[in-house]
């Protein structure tokens, strides 16, 4: 699919002759070599390393038990230090990776060590290359980065209460809290020193959502809220409201006082622009940025030409469905802005309106589950909730996203979803949004690999946003082939969101090195899309503070839809969709070894 190429093709050969012949095929599994054993033990030592230094992982994971009951207690530390502790464990770990004797592994042991190869070469990328966290998010600070936007959330989503233990543990978290907010503070202000500061617009919605958080009174902060509600819901007794608010008071918000004061300082200060261009070495963090969002080695340029052609042929196709439903004026952006304002469409934008709109996404989740055995040999078992962005960090959320389930089963997926105004969230769009983040899409992709028996732990957790996202779009079109579509103008949604999404790699691509400014790019997805402009300029803004990750979606699409088209293409009759998709339980690669691994198990069938 493009110049990258991973490893030799004799691999791939190795491969093939490591696959089972036939699906449903009843070999028995053979036992593990010595060399597989030996560098699953490596896997698990990497594994068990990441665990021990990150507390809040280990939480949303659910390991914080047994032998790793303090890390419950604990946040993560996010020091200047930190970054180059991090980077020298990385490197630690990929030095005994690429040592280890690869000859005698077994196909899918290589494959495996491949793949974390790949993820630790690209975690040290950006700390080593240019002494940041990440090439795609380059701002310690942001709308959407930062302990003041991610650590409430974990606190109230990831953080399990239900003994009494956990409510003390939740304390000891809420005084760690001051102490990330700090650290954070101390790293944007050492790199903004470095000319790395965020646009002054996403200070903005920064200072924003960090004084909603800072304004409540410590009493009614979401803060304490979470922490006795949960409480009482369980039967806990005990006052955790007192010290919770004492801790929010004297420490937290005092911290959050010394951020605002920060962030406003350096607003003044930022470099002018949107784009990663404005930034010490620009063109090399989009570059990196890009590569590692998609996983291949297309230039801007070729992305960029890439989105006009996808926009051009979907616009097409929508073209006559919105014709069909008598829209008929204007361009595609018009007539679907015209339609996203038909009172039929919307739901009421108060709490009635919100929960009536929640209530058809769990119905539109149920309904899929019934139609998934067509498609999937296994269904995961991992419960998904549905739930609002909560309001204190709505104004800068993304529009929709997923978070993934324990491992251990404690607590369940979440699909949220930004309800700041309902008139986002048109009727006909928003099957096609559950297809992408609950199944499908993400929850089915993730919970398969999660409760695979084929990979180690480390490979469970890892994450390839080009395949991932790019599953979640096609599982958006793998849904029209399951009539999860009730109506044209469902599918038309379902085409508005893969139009969006190719829109995503002009933008993206114009932002970052074309010099496209916040307006310009907010007016093009909006003509090209018909999206109300609030929530395209929410999208046009997330992707000027996170560089190339817009595009992993459409890129990480064509893909699985290629590497479909050539597995079908090659087996004719034989060709079988469950199959297909079992591809899955292979957990998350790049999409070159996504598309050479389908190869090879269709080489494997096909004899």
């Amino acid at each position: 699919m493009d110049r990258r190429t991973f490893i030799a093709s004799a691999g791939t050969a190795a491969l093939m002759a490591g696959l089972q012949a036939a699906p449903g095929s009843a070999e028995p599994a053979a036992p593990l070599s010595r060399d597989d054993a030996a560098l699953n033990l490596l896997f698990d030592r990497i594994f068990a390393d990441t665990l021990d230094n990150s507390p809040q992982f280990c939480t949303q994971l659910g390991y914080d038990k047994g032998d790793r009951a303090a890390a419950k207690s604990k946040l993560d530390s996010r020091g200047l230090a930190d970054t180059a502790k991090d980077l020298a464990r990385t490197k630690a770990w990929l030095a005994q990776l690429e040592a280890f004797p690869a000859a005698k592994l077994s196909p899918s042991a290589a494959l495996n060590r491949e793949i974390v190869l790949y993820s630790l070469r690209n975690q040290a990328v950006a700390p080593e290359s240019f002494d940041i966290d990440s090439v795609i998010r380059p701002y310690r600070i942001f709308q959407q980065g930062g302990s003041y936007f991610s650590t409430p959330d974990f606190l109230n989503d990831a953080h399990v209460i239900a003994t009494l233990e956990d409510c003390d543990a939740y304390l000891a978290r809420l005084d760690a809290f001051a102490t990330q907010l700090d650290q954070d503070s101390e790293v944007q202000r050492a790199r903004s020193a470095r000319g790395f500061t965020a646009p002054d617009f996403s200070i903005d919605l920064t200072i924003g959502q960090l004084e909603k958080l800072r304004n409540a009174p410590a009493g009614n902060s979401g803060l304490v809220g979470s922490l006795v509600r949960r409480a009482r819901d369980k039967g806990i007794e005990g006052d955790f409201a007192s010290p919770a608010a004492e801790t929010v008071a004297t420490k937290v918000y005092p911290a959050l006082d010394r951020q605002i004061a920060l962030m406003k300082e350096l607003r003044g200060k930022t470099q002018a622009g949107a784009g990663v261009w404005r930034l010490p070495q620009g063109d090399a963090i989009y570059a990196a940025a890009l590569a590692q969002a998609t996983t291949t080695s297309f230039t801007p340029d070729e992305v960029h030409k890439m989105g006009l052609d996808q926009v051009a042929e979907i616009s097409a196709e929508l073209d006559m469905i919105l014709k069909g439903q008598g829209f008929t004026k204007g361009g595609i952006g018009e007539r679907l802005t015209a339609l996203n304002a038909d009172a039929r469409q919307l739901y009421p934008n108060s709490a009635e309106g919100r929960a009536q709109l929640i209530a058809s996404l769990n119905e539109g989740v149920k309904a899929m589950y019934a139609r998934l055995p067509a498609a999937f040999s296994h269904i995961p078992t991992a419960p998904l909730e549905i739930r609002a962005v909560p309001v204190d960090i709505q104004d800068g959320a993304s529009n929709g996203y997923y978070k993934r389930a324990t491992l251990d089963g404690s607590r369940p997926a979440i699909y949220y979803i930004n309800l700041k105004d309902v008139a986002d969230w048109p009727k006909y769009t928003l099957p096609s949004l559950t297809y992408h983040e609950g199944v499908p899409g993400h929850h089915l992709q993730i919970s398969l690999a999660q409760e695979s028996k084929d990979i180690p732990t480390l490979r469970k957790i890892s994450f390839f946003g080009a395949y991932s996202e790019g599953w979640a779009l096609y599982a958006e079109q793998l849904s029209d082939e399951l009539k999860g579509y009730a109506d044209p103008l469902e599918r038309a949604g379902f085409l508005q969101s893969f139009l969006f999404r190719a829109a995503r790699l002009v933008v993206d691509t114009g932002i970052h090195t074309r010099k496209w400014d916040r307006e310009k790019a907010t007016s093009y997805l909006v003509d090209t899309t018909g999206f109300a402009r609030p929530r395209s300029q929410r999208e046009v803004e997330r992707y000027c503070t996170q560089p190339g990750q817009a595009c992993s979606y459409k890129v990480g699409h064509m893909a699985w839809v290629r590497a479909r088209a050539n597995a079908r293409k090659e087996l004719g009759t034989r060709f079988d969709l469950r199959y297909f998709h079992d591809v899955l339980k292979s957990g998350a690669m790049p999409l070159t070894v996504m598309e050479r691994l389908v190869e090879a198990r269709t080489k494997a069938v096909s004899g």
